[in-house]
């Protein structure tokens, strides 16, 4: 049994155990002691109906649990027989658990972790390791989700409203941010499990976040050169950029918009099509990159989002209409000093563009930012026969 097929499984088998009455805590660690048992006992035994298999013990190791605990617990359960093993259908109960993982009274980072934990059948150390924190630690974060939404019964998550379907999409979205950590992809991660919620979840934004995220993932291998560097979008090498995946991103986004429930992710994903249609930078249709970011500060009025439409102001209209437009933002905003450089430099400025990409750099985030800033600086400085920028 592949460990990727446990991980499609686990899910499931929470949903269904949270379902018959199990709260979330008790039913994960059902489900983790039945999938122990599995990787030793499938190797030579594989049984006819994984799903029915790992139900059927996991629900059997509650069971167990529950009674030895009855005096202190007192919790009645639905029905005291073993569920006849077989076909579950488990297409709602799935859907539902992803809910469950985003509800409202968890942290953000909480809810990526149980997300990951439960939906995406990671283990604690495997989570841990992407997120560059201890297992004990991480341990601890995940326990305290669990207990948090110990109450919530899964018949009871609705996801039939725009802010519900917003709060998984903004985990799975945080989860795809993190990229590559660790040994586990938390890129490819996310857009796994953004499959798997469009196909149990007929909603456009879902579709509009998952053909955002294979638009993003397609540029991966030209986002940074043979010494780990960050490249621009300008100066990527666009025949690295995966085809398959632009089509299939492209694809998505046109069933989604052919709906007619424009939303956030749409108009993201929208910006981040008309980007890879671009076979050369000059290509760019920066003019409809303008409405779509119009429409999505409209939609959000992401401080980000009215940042990213300056710099696309600066290249539909120039760079003194991209200053103008920045010039209304709040300067405080991140990546605004490198935003402020990039137009600086692009209206001829490269001295003060230079002192700005100084200044930039040390408000950077990360350490590749920061040195793809310095060397702009450097480079305009050397241009500009300054030895000490």
């Amino acid at each position: 049994m592949e460990e990727s097929q446990l991980r499609v499984l686990t899910p499931q088998a929470i949903a269904v155990l949270v379902r018959r009455g199990a709260d979330f805590a008790a039913a994960e660690d059902a489900v983790q002691d039945a999938l122990l048992e599995a990787l030793r006992t499938w190797p030579k035994n594989p049984p006819r109906d994984p799903k029915g298999w790992l139900v059927t013990v996991a629900w059997r190791k509650f069971l167990d649990v529950t009674r030895a605990e009855s005096s202190r617990r007192r919790r009645e359960l639905k029905a005291d027989a073993e569920p006849a093993p077989g076909v579950v259908g488990s297409a709602d109960d799935t859907l539902q658990l992803y809910f469950l993982c985003a509800h409202p009274s968890l942290s953000p980072s909480s809810a990526v972790a149980l997300t990951l934990r439960a939906v995406g059948g990671l283990t604690t150390r495997q989570i841990a390791a992407a997120y560059l924190v201890g297992e004990a630690t991480m341990a601890q974060r995940i326990s305290r989700a669990k207990r948090t939404i110990a109450g919530v019964r899964l018949n009871t998550v609705r996801f039939d409203t725009p802010g519900d379907v917003a709060t998984v999409l903004r985990v799975l979205y945080l989860v795809f941010n993190e990229g590559y950590s660790g040994d586990v992809d938390l890129a490819a991660e996310a857009i796994r499990l953004t499959r798997q919620l469009a196909a149990a979840a007929d909603h456009p934004e879902v579709q509009g976040l998952l053909a955002l995220m294979l638009l993003h993932h397609a540029r991966r291998p030209a986002r940074t050169d043979d010494g780990g560097r960050l490249v621009p979008l300008a100066q990527q090498d666009r025949g690295r950029w995966d085809t398959h995946l632009i089509i299939e991103g492209i694809g998505v986004l046109q069933r989604a918009l052919a709906r007619d429930r424009l939303g956030e992710y749409q108009a993201q994903a929208a910006i981040a099509a008309l980007h890879a249609d671009a076979q050369k930078p000059e290509d760019t249709d920066w003019p409809q990159i303008v409405q779509w970011y119009d429409e999505l500060v409209r939609r959000t009025g992401s401080p980000v989002a009215r940042l990213n439409r300056a710099v696309a102001v600066g290249e539909a209209d120039g760079p003194r209409a991209g200053l103008a437009a920045l010039a209304q933002l709040d300067p405080s905003l991140p990546r605004h000093t490198a935003a402020l450089a990039y137009l600086y430099e692009k209206n001829g400025d490269a001295g003060q563009a230079a002192r700005l990409y100084t200044e930039a750099a040390l408000l950077a985030p990360n350490l590749a930012e920061r040195e793809h800033l310095t060397l702009q600086a450097a480079r305009l400085n050397a241009a500009a026969g300054n030895r000490h920028p």
